[in-house]
This record gives structure tokens, C-alpha cells and sequence, in this order.
């Protein structure tokens, strides 16, 4: 069995008066016996049927806008499981569910079936975006920080474009070149891919 598993689900997305149709990228990430749920996107059964028999030791949400944990209360009741998110994510968290609180914020370092996820802070796509890394896979799950191309979306409240190249630029791209990118959406990318165009995405301004 793989260490990681890739599952995508579709819904909408909707912030300041706007809704978009969107295919997320749910990653699940152990062995056999456990897993880390990253971003319980959509569709709580499609997750659910993926995890399997395993135990779900959280529900980790790289950020709290609506496409990336409208599932995650669902799965996490199903699992027995905590949902974890940073507190710097409240004010989105509560636009979706404002009756229910995460069960905790991110740790330094989680682990399940013996993989150790890292917690990176990366805000600018949102206040608390996080990103979790894992050397001994070789790859980073950058939610919706940093993408094949560029850099998340900074266009709507609660984001910063100069924070979130910051972010890409002292703690994403610090990273080895061969690092595999998994992303919220879209194809994954490597640190090595990425790293030469910042300047470019400075420059162009998104």
C-alpha cells in the first residue's frame, strides 16, 4: 500500500459574494493501520471509502476556506477523529461552521503509521494557511500555497500577496529541488520546477 493516497473530489467554493465549481485534492497519508486526512474536501463518503478500515488519527485542514473542509465534520464523526486547524483560521472556519469549532490547532509534528508530518507556517493565501512536509517522502503538501505555476490565489479577503510570496520564498523554497509539491488543486509540481520563476510571479504581480 502507497503512504500516500490521492482522492479528488468537486463542489464549490464561495468567498465575498462569489461561487466557483472546483476539483480538490484530498491527501491521505500512513500505512495500513492509520492515516492523516489533509483537506476533507466535498465529499465525506469518497474520503471515508478511501481511508478504509484505517484509523484516522486527525482530520489536518491547510486552511479553512469553505472548499477544503466542508467535509471535515462529517468525516472526522465518522472517524473518531480531531480536526485540526490553525487558530489564525477562526474567522474563515467560522463562515462555514459556525456551530462547530476545530478540535485543536496543528502541531509541530504529527505522525501517523510511523510518517512524521511537519508542520510549515505559510500564511498569505490566508492568515494560517499551513503547509505539512514529510522528508522521509520526499514531498510537501502546500494546500493552496503554492501550486504548479505559482503562488495561491491572494485576490480575496484575508490574504496577502506579499505574505504569501514570503512564505514561498523563506520556507517553501528552502526545501530540496526534488521535493514533490502536492497541491490543493491541480497537478503536483516539485520545489526544483517552482523555485526559478519567483521572481517571474513578483513580477506579474499574482
Amino acid at each position: 500500500m502507497s503512504p500516500i493516497d490521492h482522492v479528488v473530489t468537486s463542489g464549490t467554493f464561495s468567498l465575498d459574494g462569489g461561487t466557483w465549481d472546483v476539483d480538490n485534492n484530498v491527501w491521505i497519508v500512513g500505512d495500513e493501520h492509520e492515516v492523516v486526512v489533509i483537506d476533507a474536501a466535498h465529499d465525506a463518503d469518497a474520503i471515508a471509502a478511501a481511508v478504509g478500515d484505517r484509523r484516522v488519527v486527525a482530520v489536518v485542514c491547510t486552511h479553512a476556506h469553505n472548499d477544503h473542509i466542508d467535509a471535515a465534520p462529517a468525516l472526522a464523526d465518522r472517524f473518531s477523529a480531531p480536526i485540526l486547524l490553525s487558530p489564525d483560521e477562526a474567522v474563515l472556519w467560522e463562515m462555514t461552521w459556525p456551530d462547530r469549532k476545530p478540535d485543536g490547532e496543528i502541531p509541530e509534528t504529527i505522525t501517523a503509521g510511523g510518517i512524521e508530518l511537519r508542520r510549515l507556517v505559510t500564511p498569505g493565501h490566508s492568515p494560517g494557511s499551513t503547509c505539512l512536509y514529510v522528508p522521509e517522502l520526499g514531498t510537501v503538501f502546500t494546500g493552496d500555497t503554492l501550486f504548479q505555476g505559482g503562488p495561491g490565489a491572494t485576490g480575496r479577503s484575508y490574504s496577502s500577496f506579499d505574505t504569501i510570496i514570503e512564505s514561498i520564498r523563506s520556507t517553501l523554497l528552502t526545501l530540496p529541488g526534488e521535493t514533490t509539491v502536492r497541491t490543493g488543486h491541480g497537478d503536483s509540481t516539485s520545489i526544483g520546477a517552482e523555485a526559478p520563476h519567483l521572481e517571474e510571479w513578483i513580477a506579474r504581480g499574482y
